[in-house]
């Protein structure tokens, strides 16, 4: 019996640093977790600064929902894990620069440590796919 829940890591995506797939989908709903600003290509992070890690972190989930039928308009909910919150209107800034004029729900934590050396911040999501 096939499960109902689709898991994927597309490719030009960071690779996981775990024991776990970028996307969890069932039917509609999209589900990704926890992204770093960590470049593909290279596997290093994207820059040592809060923008170059906020803006590659949307642009790999471009690449995440682009897979599985949907993008940045049909996200519902975005956590954002700041390791410092003086960083907030940074990320704000680029956040706003990434999303356009869609604002979804959105919950943002102050963390104490993250699992990359360097990473300033990571996000996850949910999403719907696109209307057919």
């Amino acid at each position: 019996m096939k499960s109902r829940v689709e898991t994927l890591t597309p490719p030009n995506t960071p690779k996981p640093i775990g024991p776990y797939s970028h996307i969890a989908k069932v039917g509609e709903h999209i589900w990704i977790g926890g992204t770093a600003g960590v470049d593909p290509v290279t596997g290093h992070l994207a820059g040592a600064d809060i923008d170059a890690q906020t803006r590659q972190i949307f642009n790999s989930f471009k690449v995440m929902l682009d897979a599985v039928g949907s993008d940045l308009n049909h996200v519902t909910h975005i956590n954002v894990f700041l390791q410092h919150m003086s960083d907030f209107e940074a990320m704000n800034a680029a956040y706003v620069e990434m999303m356009g004029d869609h604002r979804p729900a959105r919950t943002v934590f102050s963390v104490h440590e993250l699992p990359k050396p360097g990473v300033l911040l990571t996000m996850n999501l949910t999403a719907v796919t696109r209307e057919r």
